[in-house]
């Protein structure tokens, strides 16, 4: 076993690591499903990997080879908030009668929740961003702690997982199991049977794949498996698979993030705005000022979660009175060369003291990164690669001299502190 240990323990080229997992899938690619979680749980990854359960309609026949291999084994339920009731009660249905020892609930940041989703409806029309914030980054500190993690995923579930393999694996190097990957859906239900599993209570009333309360729905006869899922949109996944051929979802880290705030890049629930929006129903918008002015009223009239976008030229004293109404204030720098921004900055933290999110917007570049701070800016939406790589590996350059202090905290050069006076 030692390629799949070695593509844990060490970097290796891609070509490597994918011949790894190539091996890893002939080897086991007849294996049955209790004997591929064995292997992975015992062998190719011991101590190391972590089940991720939803508790929906098929998740007891892969937590009874949980059972079996070891019922100490870290299950991992994502507690989203919004599951139905009967879900809730399935989990400790299972938890009882499998004798799972370590079931672990994660939750949103609360934090998050409060800032993007205060009135728990961002699924009605962003459910991408809703599932980033319940589902994707509540998670993926958890898998960053484990080379390899198991789901419970099908290749008859939906067309896009019909080349799922039991072996996967993902972007960060980690080994992604998939026991389950051959079983159909007569298999899943043989299965229950066999074993006297207990069904989801929603199971017979046509849930075949059941999540979030919101975004599922009745499946009718003959209809895919997941249809109930994200009815009518153009949604199949929540984001948090990844598979090689890269048709279930993106992978699962934050190199697609480019919001980087409170020290990390995350998943940013804000669009921009277009042409097509309009005020009354618009959410998670960046509103042009000049927008916001000619629609004020209806603006104010939305309750929907709502930012504010301030480019060059824009006067920010002309909404001075309506900056409580903005979660968020996007500032655009245009180019490098362009300081308007950090007036406005200074204008909204100090002189209208607007403590929500500033963010900078456009030309963001590493330089400008340390001043923008000291004017307000919070958050920095960054699409130039070296300065993202300045960012995480945190060595922007410093400022310590000051010829023009901003605030009361910052001394000019040539003067003595006790002297400062603030005005």
């Amino acid at each position: 076993m030692a390629i799949p240990n070695m593509l844990h323990s060490e970097r290796k080229p891609d070509k490597l690591r994918s011949l790894g997992i190539l091996a890893l899938n002939g080897m086991f690619d007849e294996m049955d499903a209790v004997g591929v979680l064995r292997q992975a749980a015992r062998e190719i990854l011991p101590g190391d990997v972590a089940i991720v359960s939803s508790f929906g309609a098929d998740s007891a026949v892969l937590l009874h080879l949980v059972a079996q291999v070891d019922p100490s084994l870290p299950v991992y339920f994502l507690e989203t908030g919004k599951h139905f009731p009967e879900t809730m009660a399935y989990v400790e249905t299972l938890k009882k009668q499998l004798g799972l020892m370590n079931v672990i609930a994660i939750h949103p940041d609360p934090a998050d929740i409060k800032r993007f989703d205060p009135n728990g409806e961002l699924w009605e029309t962003d459910p991408d961003s809703c599932c980033h914030i319940r589902k994707t980054e509540p998670l993926e500190p958890i898998t960053e702690q484990f080379g390899g993690w198991v789901t419970g995923r099908k290749r008859f579930q939906t067309k896009e997982r019909g080349v799922l393999p039991h072996f996967e694996l993902t972007s960060d190097d980690r080994i992604k199991v998939n026991p389950l990957a051959y079983f159909s859906d007569a298999d899943v239900n043989q299965y229950k049977i066999d074993h006297g599993l207990p069904e989801h209570p929603l199971f017979s009333m046509g849930y075949k794949s059941i999540g979030c309360a919101p975004c599922t729905s009745v499946v009718a006869e003959g209809e895919d498996p997941r249809a109930g899922r994200w009815r009518g949109l153009n949604k199949k996944e929540c984001g948090i698979h990844f598979d090689f051929n890269g048709a279930i979802a993106s992978p699962m880290n934050a190199a697609k993030f480019t919001l980087y705030k409170d020290g990390a890049f995350i998943a940013d629930p804000f669009h921009a705005w277009e042409d097509s929006d309009e005020a009354a129903s618009a959410r998670y918008k960046h509103v042009p000022l000049p927008v916001f002015l000619a629609n004020r009223e209806a603006f104010l009239d939305n309750q929907a979660p709502l930012g504010l976008l301030v480019s060059p030229g824009d006067n920010v004293e002309t909404v001075q009175g309506d900056l409580s109404r903005f979660s968020s204030i996007a500032i655009k720098f245009p180019a490098f060369t362009d300081g308007r921004g950090y007036s406005t900055a200074r204008l909204l933290a100090e002189r209208y003291g607007y403590e929500g999110e500033i963010r900078a917007v456009g030309d963001v570049l590493q330089d400008q990164i340390p001043l923008m701070r000291r004017c307000g800016v919070n958050a920095f939406v960054v699409t130039h690669q070296p300065t993202r790589e300045a960012l995480e590996e945190n060595r922007l350059p410093e400022v310590a001299i000051f010829y023009q202090p901003v605030g009361i905290t910052e001394v000019p050069v040539g003067t003595r502190p006790y002297l400062r006076r603030a005005h």
